[in-house]
């Protein structure tokens, strides 16, 4: 067994069909193919099966991609440490929901900049936690700033609970903190049906047995924004916006009982670049502060 075999196999369960990992690593495809039945007969296990014009990976397969990939990013972390300067073109994307990029941007970047200035820190603005799984999953982004559940594929660094609060037009007749039975009848901009945001705030209605009036249902946040300063609707929203919505002029509420999200940072369950397992520790030392 050898690298040039692990890159193979790699890039096999990566693309799924022998003929278009071959184009990927620029080889003949029949020379692929020989090289993983090489492999195959070597190990003494099957690793893909045939599936149509493609492969599937099997389950021992599964175990040994994911050792594979384990390997090559260390192999490339070893070859990192010939020249420890940090590239002066060296970036680190992470993916925020609109949400909780001014705590990102407020807090923890000036923390890592401060530490790491030879890295540029790219933003891969996101439309929402799914937003966010999807660009750790399509590798376009190295971590992501989310709140939870997440999927069981991406691995999690809890930071901080942050609380949800009710965000209001001026002149609504409501104590502070608002009784969940006080969101019966209310007026309210929600997130799409169907998003898993969505589905949350859902279970949550059912829970307290309320049953608000939708007026708007969108993924776009300034759209509830929007709405609320139209004095057309309330939202439910992260206590970290509170002061953009206090500069526009709306009012933030509590709820009783109080709701609280962990927010954490994420990341694909790979071996990450050191700039960005640098960024987790920068993020978890400011936590414990």
């Amino acid at each position: 067994m050898n690298l040039q075999q692990l890159r193979y196999v790699v890039a096999t369960a990566e693309h799924r069909t022998m003929t278009d990992a071959a184009r990927s690593l620029y080889i003949a495809q029949p020379a692929l193919s020989r090289a993983i039945r090489d492999l195959e007969r070597e190990l003494g296990m099957t690793l893909f099966a045939r599936s149509g014009r493609g492969v599937v990976v099997t389950a021992q397969g599964r175990r040994v991609v994911k050792l594979a990939r384990e390997a090559l990013d260390a192999v490339h972390e070893i070859e990192g440490l010939a020249n420890q300067t940090v590239p002066t073109d060296a970036e680190l994307r992470i993916a925020s929901t609109p949400s909780l990029e001014p705590g990102l941007a407020g807090r923890l970047l000036p923390a890592y900049a401060a530490e790491h200035p030879g890295v540029r820190v790219h933003i891969v603005r996101c439309d929402g936690r799914d937003g966010v799984v999807s660009a750790i999953r399509d590798q376009r982004a190295d971590l992501g700033l989310t709140d939870l559940p997440v999927p069981t594929d991406l691995i999690t660094h809890p930071l901080e609970r942050q609380e949800i609060v009710l965000i209001s037009p001026p002149g609504l007749e409501l104590p502070n903190p608002v009784p969940m039975g006080r969101l019966h009848g209310m007026r309210l901009a929600l997130p799409a049906r169907g998003s898993m945001r969505r589905r949350e705030l859902d279970a949550m209605f059912g829970k307290y047995a309320v049953t608000p009036v939708v007026v708007l249902e969108t993924d776009e946040r300034n759209g509830w924004l929007n709405a609320v300063r139209a004095g057309q609707a309330s939202l439910l929203w992260y206590r970290g916006m509170a002061e953009q919505a206090g500069r526009a002029g709306l009012v933030v509420r509590s709820l009783d009982p109080a709701v609280r999200r962990v927010i954490a940072v994420v990341h694909a369950r790979r071996r990450l670049p050191l700039i960005a397992q640098d960024f987790l520790a920068t993020a978890e030392k400011g936590t414990a502060a």
